[in-house]
């Protein structure tokens, strides 16, 4: 391996701190700085994790020459702003889900990546889980056969949380159940066809004037005989939380559990089988292998809830984290790149149109295509 080293800062240290110490122990990065609007949260931090190089103001921090990459993990409606900054200032992108809230900020994005040379991930839990990991395992040595169909499902409620997820369309939060479905097959959406059913309560609707509490959605795939459905909600529906996928191949068929902590099922033929899940800590560099099963964290009392909702986000993190170096050490795209992360993040916003408009269909725009 390389011993070449990226300097991290992070932005963002509510999920942002999970991610932390994976990069202080992975051997390609140096965990340099981070940033905070409040300076009590930055310094308690900080402190916590030994991290001298500290910053309140976002645009302070990447005028910093010695950072190469930021990992922006702030709240979904600054992801477009700061990546679009960074990428400006010269810096490689890591951000967390989803790319951005609209098309033409996702199509900003990719421009700056082409026009500048950088690289840009989107940080996307499911495509590197334990569960994900294992079905493209499966699907690499031959065991699933032919892939027919896929589905996927994040469900979840939102009363609580900060106030821009009040009222929010289901999928303009899509990427959970939109990413594995396109990641397996390393397809792209070609275009979509959404419905809306239900109604959210009635002081929430004004906010981003929709009234759905699902929207369950059709993808075609470009250039495949594939299709897929997915499913998203996020008000007033009765369902424990679940992030989800299903598989349906030709010789074998995986599908999700439905109750969280129970075991997935294998079909082969008509006959199924629980499988336990195995972890996939031996893809990763020794010293960041524990956090695939083990948080930063020593309670769930200070564990951020998108961690704790999602079982951990099934030992996700230090696959991200590694994939991200991995790309920038070996001059390489990261999965998903620039193109690919704005494929999967316009799949939600133009499902929640075709929502709008009757389940219309729209074609997703050719700069999502590589």
């Amino acid at each position: 391996m390389s011993s070449k080293k990226i300097k991290i800062a992070i932005a963002g240290l509510g999920f942002g701190a999970e991610f932390i110490p994976i990069y202080q122990k992975h051997p390609n990065a140096e965990m340099y700085a981070i940033c905070q609007r409040t300076q009590s949260k930055l310094d308690e931090i900080g402190d916590a994790f030994g991290i001298a190089k500290r910053y309140t103001d976002y645009d302070e921090m990447l005028k910093d020459p010695e950072i190469d990459a930021v990992h922006i993990n702030t709240p979904i409606p600054n992801h477009a702003e700061q990546s679009i900054a960074a990428l400006k200032a010269g810096k490689h992108v890591a951000c967390t889900v989803p790319m951005a809230t609209t098309v033409q900020e996702c199509q900003q994005i990719v421009e700056l990546v082409k026009e500048t040379g950088l690289s840009y991930m989107m940080m996307e839990t499911v495509i590197y889980s334990r569960e994900f990991l294992f079905v493209k395992e499966m699907y690499e040595k031959g065991e699933l056969g032919r892939i027919q169909f896929l589905r996927a499902s994040h469900q979840q409620e939102m009363a609580g949380w900060p106030g821009y997820w009040e009222g929010l369309p289901p999928m303009h939060y899509a990427t959970h159940c939109v990413g594995p479905i396109l990641a397996l097959p390393k397809g792209e959406a070609e275009y979509v066809s959404c419905f809306g059913s239900g109604r959210i309560d009635e002081n929430l609707i004004p906010i981003y004037g929709s009234p759905f509490a699902i929207e369950t959605c059709h993808i075609k795939l470009k250039d495949s005989d594939l299709a897929a459905e997915l499913t998203r909600s996020l008000f007033n529906t009765a369902r424990q939380y679940r992030e989800s996928f299903d598989v349906y191949g030709s010789k074998k068929s995986f599908e999700w559990t439905l109750i969280e902590h129970e075991d997935s099922v294998i079909h082969t033929g008509e006959t199924p089988e629980r499988v336990k899940i195995p972890d996939y800590a031996h893809l990763l560099p020794q010293e960041i292998a524990p956090f695939t099963t083990a948080g930063v964290y020593d309670s769930d009392d200070n564990q951020h809830l998108s961690f704790i909702q999602g079982a951990g986000h099934g030992g996700s993190h230090p696959h991200l984290v590694h994939e991200f170096l991995k790309a920038l050490i070996n001059n390489r795209d990261p999965y998903p790149n620039a193109v690919q992360s704005a494929n999967i993040t316009c799949v939600g916003i133009l499902a929640h149109d075709s929502a709008m408009k009757g389940g219309e269909i729209i074609r997703l725009p050719d700069f999502t295509f590589k």
